[in-house]
Protein backbone atom coordinates (compact mmCIF):
# COMPACT_ATOMS: atom_id res chain seq x y z
CA UNK A 1 0.00 0.00 0.00
CA UNK A 2 1.26 3.48 -0.75
CA UNK A 3 2.12 5.80 2.10
CA UNK A 4 -0.20 8.68 2.82
CA UNK A 5 1.13 12.02 1.70
CA UNK A 6 1.30 14.75 4.33
CA UNK A 7 -0.89 17.71 3.58
CA UNK A 8 0.90 21.01 3.28
CA UNK A 9 -0.39 24.26 4.70
CA UNK A 10 -2.81 24.90 7.51
CA UNK A 11 -6.36 23.53 7.58
CA UNK A 12 -9.37 25.83 7.40
CA UNK A 13 -10.93 26.53 10.78
CA UNK A 14 -13.88 28.42 12.23
CA UNK A 15 -13.29 32.17 12.26
CA UNK A 16 -13.38 32.25 16.08
CA UNK A 17 -10.48 29.77 16.18
CA UNK A 18 -8.19 31.59 13.77
CA UNK A 19 -4.57 31.02 14.79
CA UNK A 20 -5.41 28.02 17.00
CA UNK A 21 -2.49 25.61 17.28
CA UNK A 22 -2.20 22.48 19.41
CA UNK A 23 0.79 20.17 19.83
CA UNK A 24 1.86 17.22 21.97
CA UNK A 25 5.09 17.75 23.90
CA UNK A 26 7.62 14.94 24.60
CA UNK A 27 5.89 14.16 27.91
CA UNK A 28 2.55 13.49 26.16
CA UNK A 29 0.92 16.70 27.36
CA UNK A 30 -1.23 18.79 25.04
CA UNK A 31 0.04 22.32 24.61
CA UNK A 32 -2.03 25.00 22.94
CA UNK A 33 -1.81 28.69 22.19
CA UNK A 34 -5.48 29.14 23.17
CA UNK A 35 -6.79 29.18 26.74
CA UNK A 36 -8.54 25.90 27.68
CA UNK A 37 -11.54 27.73 29.18
CA UNK A 38 -12.18 29.73 26.00
CA UNK A 39 -11.82 26.56 23.91
CA UNK A 40 -14.35 24.72 26.10
CA UNK A 41 -16.74 27.67 25.88
CA UNK A 42 -16.49 27.61 22.06
CA UNK A 43 -17.14 23.85 21.97
CA UNK A 44 -20.14 24.14 24.31
CA UNK A 45 -21.71 26.74 22.03
CA UNK A 46 -21.00 25.09 18.66
CA UNK A 47 -20.91 21.31 19.18
CA UNK A 48 -23.93 19.20 20.10
CA UNK A 49 -23.26 16.58 22.78
CA UNK A 50 -24.56 13.24 21.47
CA UNK A 51 -24.67 11.59 24.90
CA UNK A 52 -26.94 14.26 26.34
CA UNK A 53 -29.39 14.17 23.42
CA UNK A 54 -29.48 10.35 23.50
CA UNK A 55 -30.43 10.27 27.20
CA UNK A 56 -33.17 12.88 26.67
CA UNK A 57 -34.60 10.86 23.78
CA UNK A 58 -34.61 7.65 25.87
CA UNK A 59 -36.45 9.34 28.76
CA UNK A 60 -39.28 10.43 26.46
Amino acid sequence: MPKKMKKKGKPTVHQNLTGFDIKINPFGELTSNLNIDSLNEFLNENVEDKKITDTVAEEE
